[in-house]
């Protein structure tokens, strides 16, 4: 299981993963990143979460887990990662116990994108 040490330690973006899995393609990566602003799944999570729908909970989680792997969201993807397990074994009480670190890696990618748009970040 991964660590609140190695997620701390891991970029919010990784952007050199990014552009190997991006082919070096800058401007595709940036406008599906862009897109992750509208992003429902979160909002989708916790709203499972409050009905007490574990399967929808758990899809959610797995679905913000690979768009966050897919666009090299490196601290996002773990965090989902381990939220995503424990919802896939029932596990509410890590779910609940990871669900503000899941809140304040999403706010930590959005806000690196707003960096990324306006060029004003430098990228792992």
């Amino acid at each position: 299981m991964t660590d609140t040490a190695t997620i701390a330690s891991a970029p919010i973006i990784d952007y050199a993963d990014a552009m190997d899995r991006f082919d070096d393609n800058d401007a595709l990566y940036r406008r599906l990143a862009g897109r992750f602003i509208d992003d429902t799944h979160l909002a989708d999570l916790q709203d499972a979460l409050e009905r007490n729908d574990m399967e929808a909970a758990y899809r959610a989680a797995h679905s913000l887990k690979g768009v966050a792997g897919n666009l090299s969201f490196t601290q996002l993807y773990l965090i989902a990662s381990i939220l995503s397990e424990a919802l896939l074994g029932g596990d509410r009480a890590t779910a609940d116990a990871w669900m503000p670190e899941v809140k304040s890696a999403h706010l930590r990618v959005l806000d690196a994108l707003v960096d990324l748009e306006s060029n004003a970040v430098a990228l792992a």
